[in-house]
């Protein structure tokens, strides 16, 4: 049978071994094949083929649900269950998602971009069937990284205190989540994977045990559970551990190794309650570039597949916000040991893997835990520190509550650096940063700002690390910079709430935020090739709002119009529209940034050509909105 011949997961039963293993060859070169072509997760889908195609045998895909942590693992999953033709539209614009996508397969049973939730998902699926007293199997997938975040925790210990509720948890443990992972949790399976025991019995126990004469190969059948009960014997901490939590815990088991991983699903499907089978597997199987580098190969632009090296664009591009971000926090901080900067399992996305191989002392990585990231922050600032966290947009919204209650409650100086504000492309809905300016706006003592470029962002880290009043956020695009000129030192602050003029005109006054700064400037040569000058203003803040500024040029010219990479609903431009009525200043605003939709998976380009957010629609939509007559009368 050939992979493109599977439409359904079912059609694996049956399947000799050496069948399953022709297969997972097919899956490996689909999936290097189409990632190298396009961009995407490479490593740990190709540690997953075996894990996946062993437990698929055992389920009944009609009936059962798998429920995979996070989801960028799952593209094996993806090509079994029927989109093996399309797979090569992969997180492109009305391609296959890079996610699972519950609207887009019946067998995406959960929808999840951030880690540490598919126990509590595959919990509360489980309960839903016994309380309907339906009959179908439901297993969790997650790997050792996201075991770190606090949610997976939370959902096995109440898993735990359900003896009569069957649930499968594999916890597939590769080492890694994007970045090495750290803490107490993965040193404690690394010291259980990496047993002299463990290797012993996994390495020689069946053959010494078969050398015996007459007692060998008439226990064969024994064998197999003789083997796994001499492994819990010589490392009896983590079966001790998980069963004490409730769950029977099987493993290690070689996640590679197809006939252990069907007949170790096979035996745990029979038992009774909360079940954890630990599946020991390599990020990157299969692609021996990957396996070397987890890291670097966790996910890829479009690359060469024989060199494993990115293909290269047609012109040098401008650095990226991240690398500004990082370099220039590196130099500040070698000036001051006071800064801290944070990560939540994102070093090398966040850039503070230069800060880490620079400074490391002065680096804190605390895993997927966004809440203790944030708390841990606040604790530093009490401290005298100056702490940086730097967390992705979408991440920080699972620490709102910290941001709230530890940290602005109490007025701490923590410095929050929001990487991938805004369209971040083909991860789609669950990664794109649409919201931190709304969910952050209306929190009491927090200032927000935003650079309209890299030599911007490199005045506003100086800015943040030195505001020592109360927390201070930071948002900054994917992608790169503009090309704009950056110093090596001598950054001065910007004052807190004041923006600056761009460009002066009498008929329209343009507010922009961040990103839509340069666009701005450019919708207002657009509409000037209409006769229409406009004042166009880099606000710089959101949180406070320059009203000194803005007021009495919003008064004077009579129509507003703002830019903003983010939700309008309660965004930056309903802040100005708020600040505007509450001065009496009744005037026509007309807000402009993404509006009350999912932005899909897309380049970012295509995503605001849809949304109406490249320049030429911009101008066109404030045409139509304040010179609808002066436009036609120019034309008649």
């Amino acid at each position: 049978m050939h992979l493109s011949d599977i439409t359904h997961p079912n059609q694996l039963h049956g399947l000799s071994i050496r069948q399953l293993e022709q297969i997972a060859r097919q899956i490996r070169d689909k999936h290097l094949q189409t990632v190298a072509a396009s961009g995407g997760h490479l490593g740990p889908g190709l540690g997953v083929v075996e894990l996946t195609l062993g437990l698929y045998q055992t389920l009944d895909l009609d009936r059962d649900k798998v429920i995979w942590d996070v989801g960028h693992q799952a593209y094996p999953h993806k090509l079994i269950t029927g989109r093996y033709d399309k797979f090569s539209t992969l997180r492109q614009k009305d391609g296959i998602a890079g996610y699972l996508k519950r609207g887009e397969s019946n067998f995406d049973h959960f929808g999840a971009g951030h880690a540490s939730t598919s126990i509590s998902a595959a919990l509360g699926m489980a309960l839903a069937r016994d309380m309907k007293g339906e009959k179908f199997k439901v297993a969790a997938v997650i790997g050792d990284g996201a075991l770190t975040g606090g949610m997976a925790l939370e959902a096995i210990n109440h898993a735990g205190h359900l003896p009569n509720t069957k649930l499968l948890v594999i916890l597939n443990d590769n080492e890694m989540s994007i970045s090495p992972n750290v803490g107490a949790i993965p040193r404690y399976l690394n010291k259980m994977r990496l047993s002299p025991p463990m290797q012993f019995l996994s390495d020689n126990f069946e053959e010494q045990f078969k050398q015996i004469p007459f007692v060998g190969e008439s226990l064969s059948p024994e064998l197999g559970r003789i083997k796994e009960g001499m492994k819990r014997l010589a490392v009896p901490k983590v079966g001790a551990v998980v069963e004490e939590l409730g769950f029977t815990y099987m493993g290690p088991v070689d996640g590679h190794n197809l006939e252990e991983l069907i007949t170790t699903f096979g035996q745990a499907h029979e038992i009774d309650g909360p079940v954890l089978v630990h599946v020991v597997t390599t990020k990157g199987k299969g692609y021996e570039i990957a396996e070397k580098d987890k890291v670097g190969y966790h996910a890829q632009s479009p690359f060469n597949l024989t060199t494993g090296k990115a293909i290269p664009s047609s012109k040098p591009k401008p650095p990226k916000y991240s690398k500004v971000f990082a370099h220039t926090l590196v130099k500040l901080a070698e000036q001051n040991p006071k800064i801290i900067g944070i990560t939540a399992a994102m070093a090398t996305g966040t850039g503070l893997d230069k800060l880490q191989a620079k400074l490391p002392q002065q680096y804190i990585d605390v895993g997927i835990a966004e809440q203790h990231a944030v708390t841990l922050a606040a604790g530093l600032a009490c401290e005298g520190m100056r702490p940086v966290a730097a967390i992705y947009s979408t991440f920080l919204q699972r620490a709102y509550d910290q941001i709230i209650h530890d940290v602005c409650i109490q007025n701490l100086p923590v410095f929050f650096c929001l990487d991938r504000a805004g369209i971040v492309g083909a991860d789609g809905p669950t990664h794109q940063g649409m919201y931190d300016i709304s969910y952050l706006r209306c929190i009491p003592n927090m200032v927000l700002m935003a650079p309209k470029d890299e030599a911007e962002m490199q005045r506003m880290v100086v800015t943040g690390v030195n505001h020592t009043t109360g927390p201070i956020a930071m948002r900054f695009p994917r992608g790169n910079g503009y090309g704009v000129p950056l110093m090596e030192e001598g950054w001065e602050t910007i004052e807190i709430g004041k923006g600056e003029i761009l460009r002066n005109g009498d008929d329209l006054l343009i507010v922009a935020y961040g990103t839509m700064v340069h666009p701005g400037v450019q919708v207002a040569e657009i509409l000037r090739e209409h006769g229409i000058e406009a004042t166009v203003i880099n606000a710089r803040f959101a949180k406070p709002l320059d009203t000194e500024l803005i007021l009495p040029l919003a008064e004077k010219i009579g129509r507003v119009v703002t830019l903003e990479e983010g939700s309008v609903i309660g965004g930056f431009g309903s802040g100005l529209a708020e600040a505007l009525l509450d001065n009496d200043i009744l005037v026509p605003v007309k807000r402009i940034g993404i509006p009350d939709v999912l932005v899909d998976h897309a380049q970012p380009n295509e995503s605001k050509a849809t949304l109406g957010l490249t320049t030429p629609a911009i101008a066109e939509r404030i045409l139509q909105a304040f010179f609808r007559q002066q436009v036609s009368a120019v034309v008649s």
